[in-house]
């Protein structure tokens, strides 16, 4: 959640008045068993080619007895769907609404949102996390200073909020470590997934006298520490939002297990850009400690900078991308991007050009789900693990865009497409990507359409199982 508010406010209502429709939503088929010919997939490093086969929403390693859809995909590409470990879009039901089939369309099938009201998120939980919608963490223990970030956000918002509507409930505020010993029960009710915290250069306590920065700072290193050494107590994870360098290292030395951005994605206050470089030996701790470290580098375009200065914020990112890099720390994908996800984040840092599309394609598909769900098999296409992916059209190796339009879109061995009889029938022995000859197919007719289409054939090249690329 960024401290300067304007910029989103511009992108999201331009969003809002002048974006195009939301396509009709994604319907999950049931779940399939499948083969997989003449397969093409990425395991993380590079290619790999053979059959897989599907069962009971994994891969396995033999051939099911019986099959409900034969692929033939020769010449295509399979990766696991993306994750964004940095958001905030998906923290409501209008959001949920909005966003949740942006994510799905884009293959991003996995998402955490970091500072999300819990009356905002008990209503919506029965939603996310099912077989059509993406897989979601909340931060709804969400903890700032008396004088931090969000509380001007929601103090302005519409409707505006009042203190006696935030403090507690909204976000937990807590400006000593006494207070965190004080309030700690209260993270417990929240059914919080990550506790989270903000710092905003802590470092420059000159910000505290200055009033208009009243609600958009954050908490001291001492709160830090003791928030993650009870987190840690009960197996609960942290993540620190940060803006300075010195934040980032608090974070570091504290033991944090995500910070949620690269320091310096803005320069706040009026501050050079150049201030924000990671010293490399906070770089090698950061590593040693294996802090998941959040890319979050696209965010930038929403405060709109002149292009000199963006010139000078991403030749800071580079710098610290490389520094992070040559220290072996540990990164993943997050966008920050209240109107975008973690494909878009992919595309800036290919822009950036610090990390080869090998390493970005695995911080997306590989590393950042893993991190996100640590207990499950994601980003991988051994037995055992989820059978979750994306069929393309080219290879990403070569070229990233080849993940913007997915043919299929496949989640724990179920079809997500835009047509319902296909989604009805998908999974069925006699269905129309698996039919023989002479039985009834299904029709291909979407979501309140009297028209029909041609059906799928099952064998030759994958079509997306809408009847478009998008």
């Amino acid at each position: 959640m960024r401290a300067l508010l304007a910029p989103l406010a511009v992108a999201l209502s331009a969003l809002l008045a002048g974006g195009p429709a939301r396509a009709e939503d994604f319907k999950a088929s049931p779940e399939m068993a499948m083969e997989l010919r003449h397969a093409r997939w990425f395991d993380g490093e590079k290619l790999q080619s053979g059959t897989l086969y599907v069962e009971d929403g994994r891969f396995v390693e033999k051939r099911p007895r019986k099959v409900n859809r034969l692929l033939e995909l020769r010449g295509q590409t399979l990766v696991a769907p993306l994750a964004d470990a940095h958001n905030h879009n998906l923290q409501g039901a209008w959001g949920l609404d909005k966003f949740g089939q942006d994510y799905l369309r884009d293959g991003v099938f996995y998402a955490a949102m970091l500072c999300a009201d819990p009356a905002a998120i008990d209503p919506i939980r029965a939603r996310i996390s099912q077989p059509e919608t993406p897989d979601v963490l909340f931060a709804t223990a969400c903890i700032t200073s008396s004088d931090g970030q969000p509380l001007a956000m929601l103090q302005s918002g519409t409707p505006p909020m009042t203190l006696d509507q935030i403090v507690d409930k909204a976000v937990l505020v807590m400006d000593t470590p006494d207070d965190v010993a004080r309030k700690w029960p209260l993270i417990a009710g929240r059914h919080s997934d990550l506790v989270k915290v903000i710092m905003s250069y802590h470092d420059r306590p000159e910000l505290r006298q200055q009033p208009e920065l009243r609600g958009r700072l954050g908490v001291t290193p001492e709160v830090v520490a003791e928030v993650v050494r009870r987190a840690h107590a009960e197996q609960r994870r942290v993540v620190v939002h940060i803006e300075s360098v010195a934040d980032f290292a608090a974070a570091v030395r504290a033991g944090a297990d995500f910070i949620a951005e690269l320091p310096g994605y803005f320069p706040q206050h009026g501050e050079a850009p150049e201030t924000h470089l990671i010293p490399p030996e906070v770089a090698a701790l950061a590593a040693e400690k294996q802090v998941g470290i959040v890319t979050a580098t696209v965010a930038t375009r929403l405060f709109q900078p002149a292009p000199e200065l963006l010139a000078r914020i991403e030749a800071v990112q580079k710098q610290n991308l490389e520094r992070l890099k040559a220290a072996g720390a540990r990164l993943l994908v997050g966008s920050d991007l209240f109107t975008g996800n973690a494909l878009n984040e992919l595309h800036h840092l290919d822009q950036l050009g610090v990390l080869d599309k090998a390493a970005l394609l695995r911080l997306a598909t590989v590393d950042t789900p893993r991190a996100l769900f640590p207990q499950r098999k994601l980003g991988c296409f051994q037995p055992g693990c989820e059978a979750s992916f994306l069929v393309l059209i080219g290879n990403p190796l070569e070229d990233l865009d080849a993940l913007d339009k997915p043919l299929l879109r496949i989640k724990q061995g179920r079809v997500l497409t835009q047509l319902d009889d296909v989604a009805a029938t998908a999974g069925e022995e006699n269905n129309a990507l698996n039919a023989a000859p002479g039985k009834k197919k299904a029709t291909g007719k979407k979501a309140g359409t009297r028209g029909t289409k041609k059906s799928t054939p099952a064998k030759g090249k994958a079509k997306p199982a809408s009847g478009k690329s998008g």
